[in-house]
């Protein structure tokens, strides 16, 4: 076990270090509103004049002057003086500068939600909270610093997101819930689980024939890069990935009832530690079902609206692929975490009864 472990950090490490920047000819830069002017255009309606200040890097005190049309007319979200915002810069190839407004400056507000967040954590979960968010860090830096990179190269995203949930799932566990046997069951229950969820979307995508174009995203990263993403396995990957956080509080949980019960009837069989485990099991599931739903749903209500607003009947609209991809993504990761239930509760059942 050890050998193998070493060996997936060998090909971990080796992976990492291929990864590279690649090269980007727009620079992004935090800039400040001295000058906002609102008028009317008859052809695109409300426009705000700007006049920009850059307040960092090499372009520090330069100013520039950029229109940016209001959306939809909404006065309330225009720009305001000394408002802090992010432009993009761009020197085009007859010399001319281009600069955009990309977006608001929003660290502050984020900051402090992210501080209550922290708060929160570590005044209730206390050392479990602690170890978590390290859990939580550790994931991110994964991602940031292993998926991301391996896919930009043009490395198969399937594989790269496998081979991080190989090294996500045991630190993750490990650092939330201790170095015991509730745990290694709650990672096998989980890796089962996610294998599951694997297979049924290898399926499921390719029955359905989904491109994975749906998300503006993917178009764009494909404009950009031309061939070099796999978009149909950056649609895989992004179902896997998502189903690994669930998973753990499933896992976990259905692993945690079945040690509590042994401990309170060591007596009680195999067959009926099991039962037991899945009578708690499906009060999980049944409320499970309608979270994924609510969860899903809210993530896509912007689409519903929009389908139903149109001309297509339903049989048209859930064919289509925006709609089809989020349904596939619903229904194949509610499988695997619903399916995660009874695979765990059978695991931590047998060790029970076996250790």
């Amino acid at each position: 076990m050890k050998k193998v472990f070493f060996l997936i950090l060998v090909v971990f490490s080796l992976l990492t270090k291929t990864a590279f920047a690649q090269e980007n000819k727009t620079e992004y830069y935090q800039a400040e509103v001295i000058k906002a002017e609102l008028y009317r255009s008859p052809q695109i309606g409300q426009i705000q004049k700007l006049t920009v200040k850059i307040t960092q890097g090499n372009l520090k005190n330069k100013t520039y002057n950029i229109q940016v049309p209001i959306v939809s007319g909404d006065i309330k979200n225009r720009f305001e003086i000394k408002e802090p915002i992010i432009v993009s810069y761009e020197k085009l190839p007859g010399g001319q500068e281009n600069v955009l407004v990309v977006d608001r400056v929003r660290t502050s507000p984020l900051l402090i939600l992210f501080f209550l967040f922290l708060v929160v954590v570590f005044l209730i979960g206390r050392l479990k909270g602690f170890t978590s968010f390290l859990g939580m860090l550790f994931t991110f830096l994964i991602i940031i610093q292993f998926i991301v990179p391996q896919i930009l190269i043009g490395n198969d995203p399937v594989i790269v997101s496998l081979l991080a949930a190989l090294f996500i799932i045991p630190v993750s566990f490990i650092l939330s819930h201790g170095f015991n046997k509730k745990t290694f069951v709650a990672i096998g229950g989980t890796c089962i689980s996610l294998i599951l969820t694997g297979v049924l979307a290898y399926i499921f995508v390719k029955m359905t024939r989904l491109t994975g174009y749906a998300a503006e995203e993917a178009v764009y990263l494909q404009t950009l890069k031309g061939n070099a993403f796999n978009i149909k396995g950056l649609l895989l990957a992004g179902i896997l990935i998502g189903s690994m956080g669930i998973l753990d509080d499933i896992t976990i949980s259905q692993t945690s009832i079945v040690e509590e019960l042994h401990k309170t009837d060591k007596t009680l069989s195999f067959r009926k530690l099991y039962q037991k485990g899945m009578n708690v099991g499906r009060d999980h599931i049944a409320s499970l079902v309608n979270t994924l739903v609510l969860v899903y749903a809210g993530a896509s209500l912007p689409l519903f609206l929009l389908f139903t607003n149109s001309n297509m009947n339903y049989s048209m609209a859930i064919s289509n692929e925006v709609i089809a991809t989020e349904i596939v993504r619903t229904l194949v990761s509610s499988i695997g975490i619903i399916a995660a239930v009874p695979i765990t509760t059978l695991l931590a059942s047998y060790f029970a009864k076996k250790v």
